[in-house]
């Protein structure tokens, strides 16, 4: 293969990967703007150095890896002058131990396996392992607060109830409608919503938590969706937190753990 066609055929696979760079690096840092800015400095750190792409490592885990690196050479988890919210998120977060929060979503958002973490992070399997468990001990027991569910299928709104409350949080109510929604967003002012996008009555949980984020703009937002990467193209307001369906209940508590951390209202308890 020539080295023009190696560079496409590279830039190719870069770009099927990109979208889930952004949904790894928007829920690190808790906001699109911020997530997207360190994907873009990946790729441009790419152009100029393509050496990791040159051995044994696959596009996905080598993309991640260069990512890594700029994240803890450079990077804070997120922006100390973004406002309260954003502040209270750098206080809890800069508690936790390094390392633990990336390690816990390159599993089990990212899905990538034990070992190519250890490759991502540079580091052995085993301190991999000790990342992951110590993530989970130190965020699923660190915040509690009430949760909107939007979600219109009854099982899996149960199982969405379930899992969330096992984690500590209460769930103050579950809408299945767009207008249901709104109705008990705007009554009970929750810490996080989370939604799926395609409601009863086809309705749009988007459509709902855009008329919700009109009074309630720095709550966090965890979307459920079948494709991941429509909203992940970076070209337009995108959601900072997403889960893939079918989902997996380590996902689920993943994405809520990262995300009360950016919450801010007055009823979490931490």
């Amino acid at each position: 293969m020539s080295n023009l066609s190696a560079q496409m055929d590279l830039s190719d696979q870069l770009a099927t990967e990109l979208p889930f760079l952004r949904r790894y690096a928007r829920s690190l840092t808790g906001k699109q703007a911020t997530g997207d800015r360190y994907a873009v400095a990946t790729l441009e750190a790419i152009l100029q150095d393509r050496s990791m792409f040159e051995g044994d490592l696959s596009v996905r885990v080598a993309l991640y890896k260069c990512f890594h690196a700029i994240w803890i050479s450079t990077g804070t988890p997120v922006d100390e002058d973004a406002g309260d919210s954003q502040a209270r998120a750098h206080r809890l977060l800069s508690a936790l131990a390094p390392n633990t929060r990336e390690a816990l979503l390159l599993s089990t958002i990212e899905e990538f396996s034990i070992h190519d973490i250890a490759a991502i992070m540079n580091v052995d399997r085993d301190e991999v392992r000790h990342l992951i468990a110590t993530a989970r001990k130190d965020m699923e027991s660190s915040i509690a607060g009430r949760i909107l569910i939007i979600e219109d299928e009854p099982i899996i709104a149960a199982d969405l109830t379930t899992i969330v409350e096992d984690l500590g949080h209460q769930v103050s109510s579950v809408a299945r409608t767009r207008r249901e929604a709104v109705e008990m967003g705007r009554r009970d002012l929750p810490d996080l919503i989370l939604a799926d996008i395609q409601l009863a009555d086809n309705s749009s949980g988007i459509d709902a938590v855009n008329d919700l984020m009109q009074d309630m703009p720095d709550t966090p937002v965890i979307f459920i969706t079948a494709f991941p990467e429509r909203l992940l193209t970076g070209d337009r307001p995108e959601p900072a937190f997403l889960i893939a369906k079918p989902y997996k209940e380590e996902q689920v508590l993943s994405a809520v753990s990262q995300a009360m951390f950016f919450a801010s209202t007055e009823t979490l308890k931490a």
